[in-house]
C-alpha cells in the first residue's frame, strides 16, 4: 500500500508541476523535482546530496531532456557545475564539476586537433615557445624569485651497502625550506649523474619503502639521487598545515622547489650536467612532465602512471594554476611531448587514468618525436594487470632506462638471470630522515609558519 501512495504522489508532483510550467516562468522546477523525474523516466538510481541541490531550480527544465539518460543528466547539471559519475548499472553519484578530468574521447579529440596545428619540428618548436613561455608565467615564475643566498641544512649522513644517505633542507624563498634525502654512490668514479625525485600521493612521503628502494638503487647504480618532500607534506608540515598542499600556489611552491634542487645538485662538483634526469609517480609524474618541459636542464624523463590525455591532476598542486589553460589549452600529453628529442619513458597501468595511452597519448608524443627522427628515444612501457603505484617491475623498467641514456650500472640492481634485485637497500626509519630533527627543533628561526606569511612573501617577491 505505502509503495502504491509514493507512486501516486510521485505521479500527481509530477503532473502538477508540468501543468505549472510554461515559458512565462522558464518551465522552472526544483533540482531535485527534476533528478526524481529522471530517475523515474529513465529507470536509473541517483545517489542524493542535499547540500548539492538545495535551493537550485532548473529552467526549461524538461526541454533539457534527451532519449539518453546521460546527455540528459548533462544538460541538467552543467549549469550547476555538477556532473554524475556512474556507480553501477544504471546508478549515478552526484559530484562537483571535475576541471580536471575529461572523458577518454574527449581526450582523445583534443589531441587529435592539437595535432593539426602542428605538422613539423619547425612548426612544433614555434608550439612548445609559446607553450612554455605561457606555464612560467601561469606559475608566476617569470622573473623567478631571488634564491636565497643560505647554505643548505646538511645532517645525520648514513652508510649503507654501496651507497650513502643524508638529510638535506635548501632554503628556496627567504623562510621557505624543503627536505629531501640525498643518495650518492660510495665508489663513484669521475662526473656522477643527478637524478631529482619528487614525490607524489602514495601516503608516507618519500619515507615510505618504496621510495627509498628507488632512490637507494640508483644511488647503487651510480647516481646521486635527491628525493624531496611535497609542500605541506613530510617535514613541509612544520612550516604549513596539510591542508595548504590543496592549495593552487602548491603548484607554484612544487615547481620551485624542483627547479631550486636542480640548482642545487648541478652546483656540487662532482655533478655532471650532461647526464641529468627526474622521475617520479602519479603527482611526481606531474611534476616531471611539467619540469622536464620547463627546463632543458633535464636530459632523460620517466613519468610514471600519470601520462594521459584526458587527466591532469586532481590536486590543485598539479593543476591549481593555469598552466593547462596555456596555448588555447594544452593537455599533459602535449606537456610530455615538450620533452622532445630528449629521452622519456613513459611507465603506464591498466586500472587508472593511464589505462588507454598506449592507443591515445602515446602515438601522439612519438610523432613529435618521429619530427626529429627521433622515435627510438621515446618508449612506453605499458603493464595493463597492474595499478597506480610505483611498483617492483615499474621500477626495473626505469632502472633499465636510466641505465641505457645515463650510462649507470644496471648489475647493481639486477641479480644475474635479469631479475629485479633490491635485496641490498636498507629500508629506514621515517626518524632518521628527518632534517630538522624528531620533534623539528632543528628548524630555522626564520622559517615562516603560516600559508598566509608565505602567500604574502610570494606576492612581495613575484611579479604578478
Amino acid at each position: 500500500m505505502s509503495r502504491l501512495l509514493h507512486l501516486l504522489f510521485a505521479f500527481l508532483l509530477l503532473t502538477t508541476a508540468a501543468q505549472a510550467q510554461t515559458a512565462d516562468d522558464q518551465y522552472r522546477l526544483p533540482l531535485q523535482t527534476v533528478l526524481d523525474q529522471i530517475q523515474q523516466r529513465y529507470g536509473v538510481k541517483i545517489r542524493p546530496d542535499a547540500n548539492m541541490v538545495k535551493d537550485k531550480y532548473v529552467t526549461y527544465a524538461e526541454w533539457r531532456y534527451r532519449p539518453d539518460v546521460e546527455e540528459t543528466l548533462k544538460n541538467v547539471l552543467a549549469p550547476f557545475d555538477l556532473q554524475v559519475t556512474k556507480t553501477g548499472e544504471k546508478a549515478y553519484k552526484l559530484k562537483t564539476f571535475q576541471y580536471h578530468l575529461k572523458t577518454p574521447e574527449e581526450g582523445a579529440a583534443q589531441l587529435a586537433y592539437l595535432a593539426s596545428h602542428y605538422t613539423d619540428a619547425a612548426s612544433w618548436e614555434k608550439r612548445k615557445a609559446e607553450l612554455r613561455s605561457c606555464m612560467w608565467e601561469a606559475l608566476r615564475l617569470s622573473p623567478m624569485p631571488p634564491r636565497p643566498a643560505s647554505k643548505p641544512i646538511i645532517s645525520n649522513k648514513r652508510q649503507f651497502d654501496g651507497y650513502s644517505v643524508e638529510n638535506v633542507a635548501l632554503e628556496t624563498m627567504p623562510g621557505l625550506f624543503v627536505a629531501g634525502s640525498l643518495y650518492r654512490p660510495l665508489k663513484a668514479r669521475g662526473k656522477v649523474p643527478v637524478i631529482i625525485s619528487p614525490d607524489g600521493h602514495f601516503g608516507n612521503g618519500r619515507y615510505r619503502a618504496d621510495a627509498q628502494y628507488r632512490c637507494a638503487a640508483l644511488a647503487r647504480m651510480g647516481a646521486m639521487v635527491f628525493s624531496y618532500d611535497l609542500f605541506a607534506w613530510g617535514e613541509s608540515t612544520l612550516q604549513f598545515k596539510g591542508e595548504d598542499h590543496r592549495r593552487s600556489l602548491a603548484m607554484t611552491v612544487q615547481a620551485l622547489n624542483g627547479l631550486r634542487s636542480l640548482d642545487y645538485l648541478l652546483g656540487l662538483k662532482e655533478a655532471d650536467k650532461t647526464r641529468v634526469a627526474i622521475t617520479g609517480g602519479s603527482g611526481g609524474g606531474s611534476q616531471t612532465m611539467l619540469l622536464t618541459a620547463l627546463d632543458d636542464r633535464i636530459k632523460v624523463s620517466v613519468p610514471v602512471v600519470m601520462l594521459s590525455s584526458y587527466h591532469s591532476g586532481g590536486c590543485p598542486c598539479e593543476s591549481g594554476m593555469p598552466v593547462h589553460l596555456c596555448g588555447g589549452g594544452t593537455n599533459n600529453a602535449e606537456i610530455a611531448a615538450m620533452a622532445a628529442p630528449r629521452p622519456q619513458l613513459a611507465i603506464t597501468d591498466g586500472k587508472d587514468w593511464t589505462a588507454e595511452t598506449p592507443q591515445t597519448a602515446f602515438p601522439f608524443v612519438r610523432n613529435i618525436y618521429g619530427y626529429y627522427g627521433q622515435t627510438d628515444l621515446v618508449k612506453n612501457v605499458h603493464l595493463p594487470a597492474e595499478g597506480h603505484d610505483y611498483g617492483p617491475s615499474k621500477r626495473q623498467a626505469m632502472y633499465q632506462f636510466m641505465a641505457q641514456h645515463l650510462k649507470l650500472n644496471l648489475a647493481a640492481a639486477e641479480d644475474k638471470t635479469g631479475k629485479l634485485d633490491e635485496s641490498k637497500v636498507t629500508i629506514e626509519k621515517e626518524e632518521a630522515q628527518r632534517v630538522f630533527g624528531p620533534l623539528g627543533e632543528l628548524l630555522p628561526a626564520n622559517a615562516l609558519k603560516s600559508f598566509d606569511a608565505l602567500q604574502a612573501l610570494f606576492n612581495k617577491s613575484v611579479t604578478p
